[in-house]
């Protein structure tokens, strides 16, 4: 299986080894408990220890034992294999995972297809699915997501924000240049 971007190394910290993770998933205590394994620059580390530190989670990797070593992994991403439902209990029936929105067509509560995925931005508030049509719609309008069709509830009038009325923008007669 492909592994799925889980997070970034922020930095070093200590003398020991051990690394600030800003993760981007939010199953952090199964990715970050001890014996996972994450990829870093397409070498597995396992965790030996993980708690929180500030806003981030501080990590121990067996075999990293100093600060210069930690250090070259700082703004790496930080990858994971996909996870079994069965390692995710109860959060697999209402999880939706970033591989799984991106690529897929997005289909709004009136059945009306808004378009494709292609990628997915990180938002305090809640990440938003962006479409190839520039439109941004927060994963929390997700209804379900069900062989490669995500479908959404959204709010009235939030895709027609992006309907071009043809105004480019200056004020300027383009017939008189």
């Amino acid at each position: 299986m492909t592994p799925l971007e889980v997070g970034r190394i922020a930095k070093s910290h200590g003398v020991r080894g051990d690394v600030l993770i800003t993760f981007t998933t939010d199953i952090v205590d199964v990715r970050a408990r001890k014996g996972s394994e994450l990829i870093v620059d397409g070498r597995v580390y396992r965790v030996s220890a993980s708690r929180p530190h500030q806003k981030y989670q501080l990590v121990s990797f067996e075999g990293l034992t100093d600060r210069n070593q930690a250090d070259l992994l700082r703004g790496k991403t930080v990858l994971a294999q996909p996870l079994a439902d069965e390692a995710l209990g109860h959060i697999a029936d209402e999880a939706v995972f970033v591989h799984e929105v991106i690529g897929a067509r997005l289909v709004d509560q009136h059945g009306a297809d808004q378009g494709t995925v292609v990628s997915v931005i990180d938002n305090p508030a809640s990440d938003l699915m962006e479409l190839d049509n520039g439109s941004l719609v927060p994963f929390n309008f997700i209804v379900e997501v069900v062989d490669g069709i995500v479908t959404v509830d959204v709010p009235a009038g939030l895709f027609e924000l992006l309907v071009d009325d043809g105004d480019d923008g200056d004020d300027v007669d383009d017939s008189q240049a």
